[in-house]
């Protein structure tokens, strides 16, 4: 923001779970915050916050009964941000799938979220990510640690930019595989890890995307 003020930052309350930690994540990190399920004040607001805690077909579900994917493809038609957390980020892939069970995603990246191929699932506690040189969400964040703890991801990447749109920023770690941690693309960020259970490192990942409101 240029006019002083603190960004405005939805952390959108579709029934997925204790967010609550989210919430005073962002107010540390220079935001002011509400924890509402309301469809206006989520499309209003300089920024929307998506987390997503559980299975991926229950996330899906309850994002569609509440009408969070219209106000997520409205906000980012509009060129307004958005930041998903853990399956608030697998959701934004074509599908999930958990247990034999496809569930559609909201299909703004193509691929599949599904059983990380390591010898130890759940991948949980900190790792390293690789960032891109460019990137916005791990300005000054080299070599930092970040807290994981889930047992699905993108293991692939294949949206290639069309036309005038820059190239989206991907973010990878290694559990067994290498994974997306993370992508920029334009409105739309995400984190596989939660910047909220993060420390300092976390804290000072949300104070970049808030910053960049």
């Amino acid at each position: 923001m240029t006019d002083g003020r603190r960004p405005d930052v939805v952390v959108f309350d579709y029934g997925t779970g204790n967010v609550h930690s989210a919430v005073k994540a962002l107010e540390a990190a220079g935001a002011d915050v509400e924890l509402t399920g309301n469809r206006k004040r989520a499309q209003e607001a300089d920024g929307l916050l998506v987390p997503g805690v559980g299975a991926f077909t229950a996330v899906a579900e309850a994002l569609r009964a509440s009408h969070g994917d219209e106000v997520i493809d409205r906000r980012l038609a509009g060129g307004r941000p958005v930041l998903g957390i853990c399956v608030g980020m697998q959701i934004m892939f074509d599908r999930g799938v958990e247990h034999g069970l496809e569930t559609e995603g909201l299909g703004e990246w193509p691929g599949t979220v599904d059983l990380i191929r390591a010898d130890v699932v759940p991948h949980m506690g900190w790792n390293t990510v690789r960032a891109p040189e460019d990137s916005m969400l791990f300005d000054g964040l080299r070599d930092e640690r970040f807290y994981f703890v889930h047992s699905y991801a993108a293991q692939d990447w294949t949206l290639h930019p069309e036309g005038p749109f820059p190239k989206p920023k991907v973010t990878w770690a290694d559990h067994g595989v290498p994974f997306v941690a993370a992508v920029e693309n334009g409105p739309l960020s995400a984190t596989q890890f939660h910047p909220e259970k993060s420390g300092s490192a976390g804290i000072r990942l949300l104070r970049n995307w808030v910053r960049s409101l």
